[in-house]
This record gives structure tokens, C-alpha cells and sequence, in this order.
């Protein structure tokens, strides 16, 4: 099913029922009184967020929604039932604008619910108009027409995690193996200067393209990619065991990240504010040589606790290593769940 990022429909809330005539039957009182039940209430029109981003692709064919009528009231002064609510189901990031009104919405949190339409009044049944000068009233309303509007829909894509690092940082190659998990995921794919976006377990991962030094100032793909993770909710930090000096890596990358938050002026919301993960890729490049296993083990072990002692979590991992790649999986749902 191709991926859909912006739609148009049409929505109306549901019309209120109507109000009836109706008469008490009691012996010997020809009509008996008024009894006529008002009508209940339409439905309203609401929008929910989920974590599915590919869920626009199922309203492609269906362009038009309507929540359901009041019922009509009834005898005995019985009030008409309140029509059901609709409730449209749009991923997390979407933008909502009535084209009528020029309002808009964003749904930014999971299960964060929003009401674009009101539906109608129900219509007043003939008990509602009686008097000491109306005893028998033949008149009763209409319920009111539910609110009505056309609306567009744009999905502005971020991440729940957003992975950063050097180009040779392993960072398309961790997307690939984690979205590929189950058939929970789906991967969508942007052109090369954007990024490479996969669902995991609902939960969106961003492939952040390549950082050099100097990217807040324009390099290689500059403000761009900077961009990209601001819409990000937290970082992976991916480091590879290729490089000399992790820790100057790791410094560099958060160098340019600083740098574009002070000439942004972005504060507490800026990128090197968010919350982090440090993950140390490609541990296997240095166990190739069985004879100097215990010296790389020690060596890695020493890594991890030098960048542990930032106060980030710290992980090491090496895609060959299939119990490397399980834990960390388990270890990322906790750490999704908890936000």
C-alpha cells in the first residue's frame, strides 16, 4: 500500500433528532396532555492519534464522514437516544486545517483527542411547549443540522528517535535490522537527503543522514539534517569502534549540535537538551583477531565506561551478534514505554 502524507475529506456531524406529538392515553381524557419526548443529540465529529503513519492510506477511497443522527423522541415523553460519535483515526504529527474556518489542529501525542464537529440540537417534542394558555400544543422543532466542513490533513513526520552519528556510523544498518523485527513494522523510505524513517513496534526511528563537522554552519548537508532532528523526541548517539577517538567523535557531533541550538536561541528545547542514548557500534570490526579477544574485551568494556560516566545509557553492539542485537532491542521497548 503506498504511504499517503496528505489528504482531503469532507466530515459531518451527526443531525439532531426530531421532537415529536404525542398524547398521554388515560380513560375519558380524550387527548390526555402533551407526551411528546424531545429528540436526542447528533453525533460530534473527533480525530484521535495513533501510532500508525501509514494509516492515511485507508481513507485514499473514502472522502467523506458522518456521525450518526439523534433519534427522534418518543411517546411518553421519552427523549430520543444521542447519536454515536465518529471518531477518524489519523497518525501522530498530523495537521488538521478546516478549510472553511481556517482552523487548525495537531495531534502530537499518542491518544490525544480532538473535537472538529459539533453535532446537532435535538428538535423539542410538544410536552416542551405547554402552558397554562397551550394545553394541547400541536407544535414541536426539528433537531438542528450537525456542523459540516471540508478539512485538509498533512503529516508532519517526526521520530520518536531520531539516530545521529558519523556517515559510517552504522546507522541505516541498525534501522534495517530493527524495523525488519516482526510484521508489526513498515519502513518508508525518503529520497537520500532526507530521512529513512521505519516504524518499530509503533513507535517511529529515524535514519538521520551523515554528520560532518561543521554542519551547523552549512556543511555537507548543514541546517538540513538539523532540521530533520528537531522534530525528533530523543536521540540515538551511534558511534563506531572503526574510529581512533570515540570520545572526539562523540564530542564533535554534539559540538555541532550546541552550536545550531545558541544561533537558534532554542534554550531548554534545543537538540543538545534531549534526552540521549549512546550506542557503541561495530564491536566486532575489533574481536576479529581471536588471540587479542580478552585485550578487545577489556578495551570495550573500557569505552563504555568512560561514556557512561556522561550519565548517558550506554550500549555496545555489533550486528553479527545476534544476542547483542536481541537485548538492545528489549532494552529500547522499555526505554519507548517509559516516555
Amino acid at each position: 500500500m503506498a504511504f499517503i502524507d496528505e489528504i482531503k475529506i469532507y466530515a459531518e456531524a451527526g443531525r439532531g433528532g426530531d421532537g415529536v406529538v404525542r398524547w398521554r392515553k388515560e380513560k375519558f381524557v380524550p387527548k390526555g396532555g402533551p407526551a411528546g419526548g424531545d429528540g436526542g443529540r447528533g453525533g460530534d465529529f473527533y480525530v484521535i492519534a495513533v501510532r500508525d503513519v501509514g494509516i492515511l492510506a485507508q481513507y485514499k477511497s473514502k472522502k467523506e464522514f458522518c456521525a450518526l443522527r439523534g433519534e427522534d423522541g418518543g411517546k411518553k415523553s421519552l427523549h430520543g437516544g444521542n447519536g454515536e460519535d465518529l471518531v477518524l483515526e489519523l497518525p501522530i504529527g498530523s495537521i488538521i486545517t478546516n478549510l472553511e474556518t481556517e482552523e487548525k489542529w495537531q495531534l502530537l501525542e499518542d491518544g490525544q483527542k480532538i473535537m472538529l464537529l459539533k453535532g446537532g440540537y435535538g428538535g423539542y417534542g410538544n410536552e416542551h411547549f405547554k402552558s397554562s394558555t397551550n394545553v394541547t400544543p400541536l407544535q414541536s422543532r426539528e433537531g438542528q443540522e450537525g456542523e459540516k466542513a471540508n478539512f485538509h490533513i498533512e503529516l508532519e513526520l517526526f521520530a520518536d528517535i531520531g539516530l545521529v552519528g558519523l556517515p559510517n556510523a552504522g546507522k541505516s544498518s541498525l534501522l534495517n535490522v530493527l524495523t525488519n523485527a516482526d510484521a508489526k513494522v513498515a519502513d518508508y523510505a525518503f529520497t537520500t537527503l532526507d530521512p529513512n524513517l521505519g516504524a518499530f513496534y509503533g513507535y517511529i526511528i529515524a535514519d538521520i543522514p551523515g554528520v560532518i563537522e561543521g554542519a551547523s554552519e552549512g556543511k555537507g548537508l548543514g541546517v538540513k539534517f538539523l532540521r530533520h532532528i528537531k522534530r525528533t523526541k530523543m536521540l540515538a548517539h551511534l558511534i563506531s569502534f572503526e574510529n581512533q577517538n570515540l570520545m572526539k567523535v562523540y564530542k564533535e557531533i554534539r559540538k555541532e549540535l550546541e552550536t545550531y541550538d545558541k544561533k537558534n536561541n532554542l534554550g531548554e528545547e534545543g537538540l543538545s537538551k534531549k534526552e540521549e542514548i549512546i550506542i557503541l557500534t561495530k564491536s566486532d570490526v575489533i574481536m576479529e583477531d581471536p588471540s587479542a579477544s580478552l585485550r578487545a574485551i577489556d578495551f570495550i568494556n573500557r569505552k563504555k565506561k568512560e561514556f557512561e560516566k556522561l550519565g548517558e545509557k550506554v550500549f555496545v553492539l555489533s550486528l553479527y551478534d545476534d544476542n547483542s542485537v536481541k537485548k538492545f532491542r528489549d532494552e529500547l521497548v522499555k526505554i519507548l514505554k517509559k516516555k
